[in-house]
């Protein structure tokens, strides 16, 4: 921030705000109150953050609706976050993206490249792929063959595209992506340790000589119209199917998503969650960090699985969902109730806890017992 310029009408425009004009200023930036100079447009947002003006050096603030700030000209928004993303757009600069393609890119003889395409240093580029107008692919970024990659995306440096992955419009990847992996699917000769405890509960027979064969992945991944994907994210191809992630969803960095998984429309997946193969997750789905999901489990669309929940079972639409075996919030709410009236009961119990021997002796005693 700081080569782009706007007077504070230019501002409450982009932001639909109602503005109080103190003073007329040049803003170059936007920050948090105790970090604003007198060029800035403080961001606050919250309680929090609207004390801190009173501290800060700031001539001007994005607020809340009906927030007045005495001496300092505002911008009232009626929804701050919003209004933040629109502010952050005007300010952001792109990565360095030219339109060219590098001299150290190997591009298949066969592949179909669009109009302003940027492709940097050490991109690969497999037979038959196409890659849509406008796109651009940053340094190290690999495109196997056959696969198909939309208009206006932008691969961020060394994402990795597995052969026939379909990627639609407006996508972001970011550092280290990998689509199109093969399926974590193998099988035994005889019942494996897991296959026994599945259907027994236990494991009877040890086999210590077993071969495991690996179950090629046929399928591929598809990948719907503006999605974001995380740095270090991967996502595995299908067995036979494709393994599908649905149009305006956005993943976080370090997800796994197995193979053959049905990921809906306009999900959020944080950080560190695992989806075990073969799963469907329905739209607008939220998924908190660290939740790891059992392989074939369906969640409804609309739901919200809380962080670290351990998805065992299938859930029905707009359900929201916690705890390790996962369970709805409501049930898990009442069983934390249950804890604490059980550790009443144990206090009353160590209380009275003498009475009880002295009675039992004495029916021990008597003959009774």
């Amino acid at each position: 921030m700081g080569e782009k310029k706007f007077s504070l009408d230019e501002l409450a425009a982009i932001t639909n705000g109602i503005l109080t004009k103190v003073q007329d200023v040049v803003v170059d930036k936007v920050a948090p109150p105790k970090l604003a100079d007198k060029t800035t447009l403080a961001l606050a947002m919250n309680e929090d953050e609207i004390e801190n003006l009173a501290q800060s050096n700031a001539p001007c603030a994005l607020v809340p609706l009906g927030v007045s700030i005495p001496n300092m000209s505002t911008i009232e928004v009626e929804r701050p976050r919003l209004a933040f993303m629109k502010l952050l757009n005007v300010f952001y600069e792109a990565p360095d993206t030219p339109q060219e393609i590098h001299p150290s890119a190997v591009i298949d003889k066969t592949a179909k490249i669009g109009k302003n395409v940027s492709i940097g240093a050490n991109v690969v580029i497999g037979a038959n792929a196409e890659i849509g107008d406008n796109t651009a692919l940053m340094a190290g970024v690999y495109i196997g063959k056959g696969a198909k990659i939309g208009s206006n995306c932008l691969f961020h440096p060394h994402v990795n595209i597995g052969d026939r992955v379909i990627v639609g419009d407006r996508c972001i990847m970011h550092h280290g992506v990998s689509l199109g992996a093969d399926g974590f699917s193998f099988v035994t000769e005889a019942p494996s340790n897991i296959e026994q405890a599945r259907a027994e509960g236990a494991v009877k027979e040890t086999n210590k000589d077993v071969k495991v064969f690996k179950i090629p992945s046929l399928g591929s991944v598809e990948v719907g119209d503006d999605v974001e994907i995380g740095a270090n994210t991967c996502i595995d191809r299908g067995t036979i199917e494709n393994t599908t992630i649905g149009s305006q969803t956005k993943i976080d960095n370090l997800v796994q998503i197995g193979h053959n998984c049905k990921i809906g429309k306009a999900c959020t997946i944080v950080s560190q969650v695992g989806i075990a193969g073969s799963c469907v997750i329905g739209d607008r789905v939220v998924i908190a960090g660290q939740a790891g999901l059992k392989d074939h489990v369906e969640i409804g669309e609309d739901s919200i699985i809380l962080a670290k929940a351990g998805i065992t079972k299938s859930f029905p639409r707009k359900s929201v969902i916690m705890g390790a075996p996962a369970v709805l919030r409501k049930d898990f709410i009442k069983r934390l109730k249950y804890l604490d009236e059980a550790e009443i009961m144990v206090q009353k119990y160590k209380k009275y806890q003498h009475l009880l021997e002295d009675y039992e002796k004495f029916l021990n005693e008597d003959g009774k017992i």
